[in-house]
This record gives structure tokens, sequence and C-alpha cells, in this order.
């Protein structure tokens, strides 16, 4: 987010098992990072849901809040009446709820530490960045993390489906 709370992106990235990809983001302008984080999971999986998964099928994202959240947390949180063991109400419960909904069964998640050099994770960094300052993405053939960002400033319009 620009500020937190402020205007706010989200991507996601789809790597199937043939090299394909898939693109998604989108913005909202006056939201927080705990919600963008929680909206690029939700239209992730519903992505996701579209599309036949293999066993084992994996999310990685640098969010231990939507990783505790998803595997941990939300089971007490649905017993306690969507309240915190200290019985204040779940921030983001209309989020969370919804992530409920798109459970994949046997969807695993993955840390990947943010800003640590994965492509991948630093790619949809700067795809929710772009959004979140209304900005165009901008791609040409990709080499190397480096070459991205300026890639992204500079080149012919990406295939981005925004939802």
């Amino acid at each position: 987010c620009s500020g937190n709370p402020g205007s706010g992106g989200w991507a996601g990235l789809i790597i199937f098992d043939d090299g394909s990809e898939v693109e998604i983001g989108g913005s909202e302008k006056n939201t927080t990072n705990n919600r963008m984080e929680l909206t690029a999971a939700i239209k992730t999986l519903e992505k996701l849901k579209s599309f036949q998964l293999k066993e084992n099928f994996k999310l990685r994202t640098d969010s231990k809040y939507v990783i505790e959240g998803y595997t941990n947390w939300i089971r007490n949180w649905k017993k306690n009446g969507w309240k915190t063991s200290n019985g204040k109400p779940v921030q983001n419960s209309d989020l969370w709820k919804k992530i409920d909904i798109l459970r994949i069964h046997g969807l695993k998640m993955e840390f990947v530490k943010g800003h640590s050099g994965d492509i991948h994770n630093e790619r949809v960094d700067a795809i929710a960045t772009k959004y979140s300052k209304n900005k165009l993405i901008y791609r040409k053939d990709i080499h190397s993390l480096k070459s991205y960002e300026s890639e992204l400033q500079e080149n012919a319009p990406i295939n981005i489906q925004k939802l």
C-alpha cells in the first residue's frame, strides 16, 4: 500500500507445469496491507478454481498473515463465531470468510521471504506496486530479475487480467 491505510495493489502469478503463466492484479483506493494480501489470496484461489489442479498444489506467498490464517487460525475463529482468542472480532473477517469458502483440498502454503531475490515474488511485488500507484504495467522478454523492473517501465503492455 501507498500509506497504510492508503491506495493499495495486489497481484498473483500462477505457473503451470508446461511453463505457461497467468498474472492477475488489481487495486483499491483506501485499503490496508493486510487487506491487499488477503485480496491477492482470494483472487488467486478464485482463478485456481477454474483450472484442474494436480495433487500437492503449492501456493507461495510472502505473507505469514495469509499462511497462518489459512492453515491455523481460521478453524478457531470459526469455532469462536469469528472472534479471536481474546474475544475480539477477527479483523478482515469478510475476506477471511471468502478465503474459507474458496479453500482448495490439498493446497499447501509455502512461505517465501519478501524482497529476498525470489524472482517470482519480486515480479508479483512489482505488479502489485504498479497497481497501487495506478501505473501501466509493461514487459518485454525478461531474462533476469534486475532487468525486470526496467522492463516493466519501458516496454510493451503485458497481458494482465484485471479481476
